[in-house]
């Protein structure tokens, strides 16, 4: 009785396997270049509440955000190192020139957005980064934003001073 339980599983199981890989190698996307009329790539990159508009095009590395160079933009060298991330993962840091116009949130959140932003951009130009850029997370957005306020409380979790008297 034994023998048959296993013979029926294992040939189940056997359908199985094939059945996902064979539809999983079929229906892969491929990414093709995506540029402008002036040969310059788009991408619209979030975090929080900040929403940047970013362009890439064959340059000598200059980036430029609402009009202003990078570092007049972003006086924290942290910021500009967190901007400049997808470009130096893919070594391309004098190969684009980066312009960008961001609006929203605050700075840490634009810095966030623009590199959101700059990954999806590098990714229309060069299909082939994909690959390079997506493990590092710059592809994902990130979802987390500010938890509401609650009523009864003095912000989202924070209570009011208890006081016995």
């Amino acid at each position: 009785m034994t023998d048959v339980t296993q013979e029926t599983t294992a040939t189940g199981f056997d359908a199985l396997k094939g059945l996902g890989t064979a539809g999983a190698a079929e229906s892969a996307p491929e990414y093709v270049q995506k540029l402008d009329a002036q040969g310059r790539a788009y991408s619209t990159g979030k975090r929080k509440n900040a929403i940047a508009r970013v362009w890439v095009k064959p340059g000598t590395g200059k980036i430029t955000v609402n009009g202003k160079e990078l570092a007049q933009y972003f006086a924290r060298p942290v910021l500009q190192m967190m901007v400049a991330q997808p470009l130096e993962v893919t070594d391309r840091t004098t190969q684009f020139d980066v312009v960008c116009t961001v609006e929203g949130s605050g700075l840490s959140g634009q810095a966030g957005a623009i590199r959101h932003g700059l990954s999806h951009a590098l990714t229309h130009y060069e299909p082939g980064l994909r690959p390079v850029l997506k493990p590092h997370g710059f592809l994902t957005r990130d979802a987390r934003v500010v938890e509401r306020k609650k009523y009864g409380r003095a912000k989202a979790r924070r209570s009011f001073q208890f006081s016995k008297r």
